[in-house]
């Protein structure tokens, strides 16, 4: 476990070096919209199955308008599995899925369920390739008192959910919660504001002790969110407040990745230099470091809403919801300097490139192991009703 960090109240802002965008090319894999029923406006990221199909959700559309849960396959064709509102009670607004190893799906709504809070859900796949795939609400948040609204999961090797909500809880400001496969939640937290964090709107990871690291958007000590442990034994630990330094970031939406010498980095949608949100690593040690400010300038963007991901090599993917150029956002690439040096900022692709583009980018980039980066925009493609993508080194 990385224990109790202590917290920094010093963090350098290196400088970067730009470098033009290498040879990538984007491909529009889907634009939603084509056919009867299909979803519209997806928010969340993408999971890939081992045979490269690509499974996610649209906040909006479907059979019933309040969204879907969809599956691209490697060829393109899209099937959509399942439409909210089938049922009474169901919910609306879904957010990212994970998958367990039978390949059954699993999902939460920001909004509906039974108390119009969000609900936790499982998708289970038909025993024959012709049948259609059995939704189960396991939870209906607000079902209890203290209970949280708004959830976001992760899934543990034992079929248990863990994820964070951004209201609720004992105190308003969110919670961490637990779901058994059974469908029994346990708010493990309730985030109580300032000097703890609040309105947590990012999934959670997990390191081999049990321990769970997040972000919340607001809260800390200067109100400007936070970064926090959660140990499997239900102690929190605020492991860095944004605002303590000129140049900080504020804000973090997306959630955290962990290197292998236990080093976390995200992002932060305000703030930084320019005040466009930045890219920074909490060190094991606690030891903040802002690796980049954006600029909204001709070469980066701003507003980085999604999260990042990291390839073997160290470099650091993502994308930011608006600029640069058109102001539709953009994928880019940070690299690490050799032995401590200036990360290298690369632009990959401006969205609204050419006809059919996607524009706005919210979720999460996935990477496969050819180094393709895959994700969803909100808007555009053919039908403005937002595409999957890939762009391709």
């Amino acid at each position: 476990m990385r224990g109790t960090l202590a917290l920094a109240v010093l963090s350098a802002l290196l400088l970067i070096a730009f470098q033009p965008a290498h040879a990538q090319s984007e491909t529009v894999l889907y634009s939603f919209g084509n056919q009867s029923g299909d979803g519209e406006w997806p928010i969340a990221g993408l999971i890939m199955d081992k045979k490269g199909n690509l499974y996610g959700t649209t906040s909006e559309g479907g059979v019933y308008g309040y969204g879907t849960v969809f599956e691209l396959s490697g060829t393109g064709t899209e099937t959509v599995l399942y439409s909210f509102g089938s049922q009474f009670g169901d919910g609306y607004e879904p957010t990212s899925l994970i998958m367990d190893r039978k390949g059954n799906l699993y999902g939460t709504t920001i909004l509906g369920g039974t108390y119009g809070n969000g609900m936790a859900f499982k998708l289970v796949p038909p025993a024959k390739k012709s049948g259609a795939w059995t939704e189960t609400v396991l939870h209906n948040f607000g079902s209890q008192s203290g209970d949280g609204s708004s959830p976001c999961p992760v899934i543990d090797d034992q079929g248990n959910l863990y994820g964070t909500t951004y209201r609720g809880g004992a105190y308003g400001y969110g919670t961490v919660f637990e779901l058994s496969p059974t469908g029994t939640e346990t708010v493990l937290y309730s985030f109580g504001g300032q000097p703890d964090g609040a309105n947590s709107s990012a999934g959670l990871i997990m390191d081999k002790e049990g321990s769970f690291y997040g972000t919340t958007y607001d809260g800390g000590a200067y109100g400007y969110g936070t970064v926090f442990e959660l140990s499997s034994t239900g102690t929190e630990t605020v492991l860095y407040s944004f605002g303590s330094q000129s140049g900080d970031g504020a804000n973090p939406y997306a959630g955290l990745i962990m290197a292998r010498k236990g080093n976390l980095y995200g992002t932060t949608v305000n703030g930084g230099v320019d005040g466009e949100g930045t890219v920074f690593e909490l060190s094991a040690a606690g030891k903040e470091t802002v690796l980049y400010s954006f600029t909204d300038g001709p070469s980066d963007g701003k507003d980085p809403y999604a999260g990042l991901v990291m390839d073997g090599k160290g470099n650091l993917y993502g994308a930011t919801l608006n600029g640069p150029g058109t102001n539709h956002g953009a994928v880019f690439e940070l690299s690490p300097g050799r032995k401590g040096g200036a990360w290298t900022f690369t632009s990959l692709h401006a969205f609204d490139s050419g006809t059919g583009d996607g524009l706005f980018p919210y979720g999460t980039l996935i990477l496969d192991k050819e180094g393709n980066l895959y994700g969803t925009t909100f808007r555009g493609g053919a039908n403005n009703e937002g595409t999957v993508f890939k762009v391709t080194p």
